[in-house]
C-alpha cells in the first residue's frame, strides 16, 4: 500500500479521485493500492519554551534569552488535529511507501516533514510537485515523482525560518513586554512584523514632518499648446513674473521638432504580491482577502499555484498556451485576434532561468463553473486579462517633442499619440491600471520649424507634495523590495531576493499588525497607532526594525534553499544577535512604558 499525504482534505479528495482511491474512511481515502490522507495545514509546531525548561514557563528578564540546545517539535494541542495525526501515524505503519503531496513550496515541505518526523516515518518517501490541481497536472506529477532527498534544502530553509521566528519572536516579545510594557501587556516583536511596522511608522513621520514648498515655473501658451520653460523653477513668484513680463513682447519661435517612435511591452504576468497589489488598487481588496480568493481559485482548479514570487513561465508551458486561451470562452472576442497565427513568445514571459519552484499565476484551462463568488470572478478576470495581454503585440506610439524659444528662453512641449494599441486593446481605453503608461497624452497640432507668433506667457505654481500613506497594496510592494520605492518591473524583480517575508506570509503579517493594535486603516490608508510609533521608537537595534537588514536574512534563507549557505551558520548568527539585543535592552535605564490594548499574556 502507498500512502499519500496532502495539506488539505479538498486536495486529498482530488488526488484520491485521480488515483482511484474511491472508498472513504475516517480521515482518509482508500483504493487501488493507495491510501490518501491529509493534514489541516500545520499539525506540528516547534515546542513552547516550557517544553524545554519548566522555568521558562514564567516571564522574567533573568531567564532571557531562551535558547534551547536543540529544537524539537510537538503535535498541536487540539483534539481534531491529534485525531488526524494519529490516523496518519497508523497509516504509516501499514504502508510500504509514502508520497509527500504537500503544497509545493517551503512551508508545505516543512508541514509534511514535521508530521513524518513526529510520526516516526521509516519508509521510503517520494515527492509530488505540481503547479495546478487539474486531473492532467496531477497525473503528470505522479509520472515524475522524485526522491525526497532532492528537496532537503527546501526543508532546511523552512526549518531555519521557523527557528529564526521562534528565537526572535518569543525572546524579543518577552523582552520588550517585560521591560517596556505595563503589567500583563504584550509588546509583540517579530523578525518580519517589526520591520514592516517600521516602514509604516517611517512613512507616517515623513508625512507629518513634511513642509510644503512652492516653486514657480514659467510656461507659455501658443496655438492652444502649453510649452514649459527649460529653466529651473523659481523660488519666488516675483522672479518668475519679471521673466514673464520680459518675454511678453517677444514672439515664440519653433526651433526644432522631433518625432520618435516607441513601443511599450505588456505588463508582466502576476506573482502573488503583484496580484494582491493590483486587486487592492482596482477593487480595494485587502491582501488577506486576495490570498484567500486566489487560493480558492487554485483549489477549484481554475488557476495555478498562487504562493509564487516569479512573473515568468517555463518554456514547457508555451505549447499549452493555445489550449488555455481557447478555454477562456467568456473572452472569445479578445482571443480572436490571436487566432490563426503563432503565439508571441517573449523572454519577458518565458524564461526557465527565472523560475525555481513554480511559475507565474495563470489560468489552468479548465472551464469556468457557475457559482463563483464576486471576489473570485474579479480575481479570475484580472488574471485572465493579464494572461491574454502578454500574447498581444506591443503598444506602438509616436512621441513628439517641440522645442521653441522666446527671446533667449527655451521652451518645450511634448505629446504622445498611440498608433497601434496592441495589448492595450485588451483593457480598452486607458490601458491596464497595472502598467506604466496611461493611454494617449495631449495630441499636438502640426508645427513647422521656424514658424513664430504671439504667445501668452504665464506662471505655473507648483507645490511640493509629501509621500502618500501606505495602502495595503503599496506596503506589500515595499515589503517585497525591502522598503525601496520601485516602479520599474526589471528592478523590482532584482530586489525580490532581499524582500521582507515570503509572498505567502506578507498578508498575514499585515493582519498581525492590525490585531496587535500597531496599525489601523483610515479609508484605504494605513496609519500607525501611538503604540506602534512608541514601539519602533523604543527598539534601538536596527536589525529588528530595518527592512533592508532583515532582507539580508531573507536572502540567506533563499541561499539555504539553493544549498549555497550553511543552515547552522544562520541559526548561530541569530543566537548571537538575540543575546546582544537582550543585553542591550536589559541595560536600558530609560524607564519608558508603552501603552497598548493588550491585557493578558
Amino acid at each position: 500500500m502507498i500512502l499519500c499525504i496532502t495539506e488539505k482534505p479538498s486536495v486529498a479528495r482530488d488526488i484520491a479521485k485521480v488515483l482511484g482511491a474511491t472508498a472513504q474512511r475516517p480521515g482518509f481515502y482508500e483504493g487501488n493500492g493507495y491510501c490518501v490522507t491529509w493534514t489541516y495545514g500545520h499539525l506540528c509546531e516547534l515546542k513552547e519554551p516550557a517544553d524545554y525548561c519548566a522555568a521558562w514557563k514564567h516571564w522574567a528578564l533573568s531567564l532571557l534569552p531562551m535558547v534551547p540546545p536543540k529544537f524539537g517539535i510537538r503535535v498541536i494541542n487540539d483534539p481534531g488535529i491529534e485525531r488526524q495525526f494519529n490516523t496518519i501515524r497508523t497509516l504509516l505503519g501499514n504502508c510500504q511507501e509514502l508520497i509527500n503531496c504537500g503544497d509545493a513550496g517551503q512551508e508545505g515541505e516543512l508541514i509534511q516533514r514535521w508530521v513524518m518526523q513526529k510520526a516516526g516515518c521509516s519508509i521510503p518517501v517520494k515527492r509530488l510537485w505540481v503547479s495546478s490541481l487539474t486531473d492532467e497536472a496531477i497525473k503528470e506529477g505522479f509520472q515524475h515523482l522524485k526522491d525526497q532527498k532532492f528537496y532537503e534544502t527546501l526543508y532546511l530553509a523552512g526549518l531555519c525560518r521557523a527557528i529564526g521566528d521562534w528565537l526572535l519572536g518569543i525572546n524579543a516579545t518577552r523582552l520588550y513586554s517585560l521591560k517596556y510594557g505595563r503589567e500583563r501587556q504584550i509588546l509583540s516583536v517579530g523578525r518580519v512584523q517589526t520591520p514592516t511596522l517600521a516602514l509604516v511608522v517611517a512613512r507616517q513621520k515623513e508625512i507629518e514632518e513634511f513642509v510644503p514648498k512652492d516653486s514657480f515655473e514659467v510656461r507659455t501658451k501658443y496655438r492652444g499648446t502649453v510649452f514649459t520653460s527649460a529653466l529651473k523653477p523659481f523660488d519666488s513668484e516675483e522672479e518668475a513674473r519679471l521673466l514673464v513680463e520680459k518675454l511678453r513682447p517677444h514672439p515664440l519661435v519653433i526651433s526644432d521638432i522631433t518625432v520618435k517612435k516607441g513601443k511599450e511591452a505588456p505588463p508582466r504576468l502576476f506573482d502573488l504580491t503583484s496580484l494582491q497589489v493590483e486587486c487592492n488598487k482596482k477593487f480595494g481588496m485587502g491582501a488577506e482577502l486576495t490570498l484567500r480568493t486566489i487560493q480558492s481559485l487554485y483549489e477549484k482548479k481554475l488557476t495555478t499555484y498562487p504562493r509564487v514570487d516569479t512573473t515568468y513561465l517555463t518554456e514547457d508551458i508555451y505549447p499549452k498556451c493555445p489550449a488555455i486561451l481557447g478555454s477562456l470562452k467568456p473572452y472569445a472576442n479578445l482571443i480572436a485576434p490571436l487566432s490563426g497565427a503563432k503565439l508571441k513568445k517573449s523572454r519577458k514571459v518565458f524564461d526557465n532561468s527565472k523560475v525555481t519552484d513554480h511559475h507565474a499565476i495563470i489560468p489552468t484551462g479548465q472551464p469556468l463553473p457557475q457559482g463563483l463568488t464576486h471576489e473570485e470572478k474579479r480575481v479570475f478576470h484580472t488574471i485572465a486579462l493579464r494572461f491574454i495581454s502578454v500574447f498581444y503585440p506591443d503598444c506602438s506610439f509616436e512621441q513628439t517633442t517641440v522645442n521653441a524659444k522666446a527671446d533667449k528662453t527655451a521652451f518645450k512641449a511634448t505629446g504622445r499619440v498611440i498608433t497601434d494599441a496592441g495589448w492595450k486593446a485588451v483593457y480598452g481605453n486607458g490601458g491596464d491600471s497595472g502598467a506604466a503608461a496611461e493611454g494617449t497624452e495631449a495630441v499636438l497640432p502640426r508645427f513647422e520649424k521656424g514658424e513664430s507668433g504671439q504667445h501668452e506667457p504665464f506662471i505655473g505654481k507648483k507645490t511640493s507634495q509629501p509621500p502618500k500613506y501606505y495602502t495595503e497594496g503599496s506596503l506589500l510592494k515595499a515589503m517585497e523590495t525591502a522598503g525601496s520605492t520601485v516602479e520599474d518591473e526589471d528592478l523590482r524583480e532584482s530586489l525580490k531576493a532581499n524582500g521582507i517575508g515570503r509572498p505567502s506570509t506578507r498578508a498575514a503579517i499585515i493582519q498581525t499588525l492590525y490585531k496587535r493594535g500597531y496599525i489601523k486603516r483610515e479609508r484605504k490608508s494605513l496609519r500607525a497607532t501611538q503604540a506602534g510609533i512608541d514601539l519602533i521608537a523604543t527598539i534601538k537595534d536596527e536589525l529588528l526594525k530595518s527592512a533592508k537588514l532583515t532582507g539580508i536574512w531573507e536572502s540567506r534563507l533563499r541561499l539555504i534553499e539553493r544549498g549555497e549557505y550553511d543552515p547552522q551558520q544562520f541559526i548561530d548568527q541569530l543566537k548571537v544577535m538575540i543575546t546582544e539585543i537582550t543585553n542591550t535592552v536589559i541595560a536600558d535605564t530609560s524607564n519608558q512604558i508603552i501603552e497598548t490594548h493588550q491585557d493578558n499574556k
